[in-house]
């Protein structure tokens, strides 16, 4: 509904003018507040619209809505016409990729007319009797707001771990259910992140808690099914406030790993996924600066890391030895190549590297060293792995998807180097043909004369790129998140209607390395919005659009980008979407008891 709304702003943005003077936009009263740190005062006159339950603040939200309302008024007909059009292309009675674990098939599926997914299995062959998990549109009834957080069964495949919230806090219980008789376990456990990871004795799990109010995951407890969550060991306890936890366990179901990590820095611990009660031991300590990941592989540990690799690098070391000093390099530091994850097999491992801002997937034999990249033909894509559980196999899954091409997953043969196509999105309608979309990849100069910003765009053949049409340009540009190229149908409308959309794939964010990430943030933060500046210019001067039809979007992070090149540059847009800004920084981040 959000996407909705905001294509349907875009689209009728050329009305703005005509209506601007009809109806009295709602002002905030400003009231002074004097805010006082390091012996500096400012004045921020809005602090009052925090109060969230002061009945003016309600009031004044309410007059925004009861004025948008009144805005939009006449175009309320083609809202609708691009609701529904946005909804008939949306396959109700969808159902995803099944994958296998453990002797078992997985999947969810969705029935036309419910809302929510059901969790199904079946065992050993897709053709055996389909054995419902979680029928979600069932449990949910009664509450306003339902989400499933995490399903997790045991070794033995007889129990199911599941968690819910209601309340839309992302704080989730937990729940134990017998699948071999249906029961459900009366002990749960509240506050929780959702996820568990079991231990091998079938019986044993660790979860991590939230703090109720800032929502940060700072403590892990194990459970014993049948005992009371009252009585939970705390295992291990993040006292540092700038750091949260989690739990997983290893592929190779070997090995249970606790990591702690900040914005900076990373540590990990381990134990013996066979001795629940075993002693947690610290692979690396923390040292400000040093982020790792680990994963697990016969008798050794595979670390990715930025130790003296700002691109990060992966190391080997044996389980029984795991401290840095230990370290063997397998792959080097790149300075042209961001390693980004890696998923291991018993006879390859599959490196996921970004060069150029583009992801490339590398594989390697481990028995003889042979390697070579998977082909992609779109210009500008998005790959990632999808569920790799087995261990000993020959194929990857995973998924892609371009500006052109539906969301699709694929199995790859890692010897043969064949794929086969398992399943595209469906964009129902009986309009839409990938071949009737164009989609680029350019690159915009900086101002600095040298650096070069790439940028994703995807137009229906017969855009004019001429000054009368118009272009949606997206960014974000922070906390090294990358704005990967994906399909959306919902664009389509926008599409169809005649803007081009383009990503501006902007420092702050990672998609050239690390230091497009760094050169995007703290004192360097400004590079963010030049970026995104001098990518709307260079799509006006290469004769794709004009100023007076050039539009612009970004949300959260990306709205504080919006913020910041509507009052940086306001002649060159034609319209801007700030979606929930984060342009009250310095209230936000002094503010303990947000969950940031």
């Amino acid at each position: 509904m959000t996407k909705y709304l905001t294509l349907l702003t875009i689209i009728l943005l050329h009305s703005c003018d005509m209506k601007k003077n009809e109806i009295v936009e709602p002002k905030a009263k400003k009231i002074d507040k004097i805010l006082k740190m390091h012996d500096h005062e400012r004045n921020d006159e809005f602090y009052w619209l925090n109060e969230r339950d002061n009945p003016e603040v309600i009031d004044y939200l309410n007059a925004e809505n009861t004025y948008r309302d009144s805005y939009m008024k006449e175009f309320k007909g083609l809202e609708d016409e691009i609701f529904e059009e946005i909804k008939s292309r949306i396959k109700e009675d969808d159902s995803s990729v099944p994958y296998k674990d453990n002797g078992y098939y997985y999947y969810t599926r969705y029935e036309k007319g419910k809302q929510y997914p059901i969790y199904c299995r079946k065992k050993d062959n897709l053709k055996n009797q389909e054995e419902i998990l979680i029928d979600a549109n069932i449990m949910s009834e009664g509450h306003e707001y339902f989400r499933i957080g995490g399903i997790d069964i045991s070794p033995d495949n007889k129990i199911m771990a599941y968690s819910v919230d209601t309340v839309s806090r992302r704080l989730y219980t937990i729940h134990f259910k017998n699948l071999e008789t249906g029961k459900e376990n009366s002990h749960i456990i509240s506050n929780t992140s959702g996820g568990v990871s079991w231990a091998n004795d079938n019986k044993t799990v660790f979860y991590v808690k939230k703090d109720e109010q800032t929502l940060r995951s700072h403590k892990i407890y194990k459970h014993v099914l049948g005992t009371d969550s009252a009585d939970d060991e705390l295992v291990f306890e993040e006292k540092d406030e700038t750091y949260s936890c989690y739990v997983y366990k290893s592929k190779s179901n070997k090995y249970l790993f606790i990591g702690s990590y900040q914005t900076l820095a990373t540590e990990i611990r381990f134990l013996d996924a066979n001795e629940p009660n075993g002693d947690w031991a610290i692979i690396q300590p923390r040292e400000r600066g040093h982020e790792y990941s680990v994963s697990h592989y016969e008798d050794s540990f595979f670390i990715r890391t930025n130790w003296n690799a700002k691109n990060y690098k992966l190391m080997k070391t044996s389980v029984s030895s795991p401290v840095k000093e230990n370290w063997e390099e397998l792959i080097a530091h790149r300075d042209d190549v961001f390693l980004s994850g890696i998923e291991i097999f018993k006879k390859f491992l599959v490196l996921q590297e970004r060069k150029d801002g583009l992801i490339n997937m590398r594989v390697m034999n481990w028995s003889n060293n042979q390697e070579h990249y998977i082909s992609f033909n779109d210009p500008t894509y998005s790959v990632y792995p999808n569920v790799n559980l087995e261990f000993d196999t020959d194929l990857l899954r995973f998924s892609y998807s371009s500006l052109t091409t539906p969301n699709s997953v694929y199995d790859y043969n890692l010897v043969s180097k064949e794929r086969k196509l398992l399943k595209q999105q469906e964009v129902l309608g009986g309009t839409f043909n990938s071949e009737n979309y164009i989609s680029e990849r350019l690159y915009a100069t900086g101002r600095d004369g040298v650096t070069r910003i790439p940028i994703s765009i995807v137009y229906k053949k017969g855009y004019n790129k001429d000054d009368s049409s118009p272009l949606l340009l997206y960014g974000y540009g922070s906390y090294g998140s990358n704005m990967n190229p994906y399909f959306s149908s919902t664009r389509l409308s926008l599409l169809d209607r005649g803007f081009a959309f383009a990503i501006a794939h902007i420092r702050g964010g990672q998609e050239m390395g690390r230091d497009w990430y760094e050169s995007g943030k703290l004192l360097q933060k400004k590079n963010t919005f030049y970026d995104f500046i001098d990518c709307g210019k260079f799509l006006v001067d290469s004769g794709y659009t004009s100023p007076s039809h050039l539009y612009a979007q970004g949300g959260s992070a990306g709205g504080l980008l919006m913020g910041a090149i509507i009052n940086m540059e306001p002649s060159l847009w034609n319209g801007v979407i700030a979606g929930v800004p984060f342009v009250d920084v310095i209230n936000t981040m002094w503010d303990e008891s947000i969950p940031l």
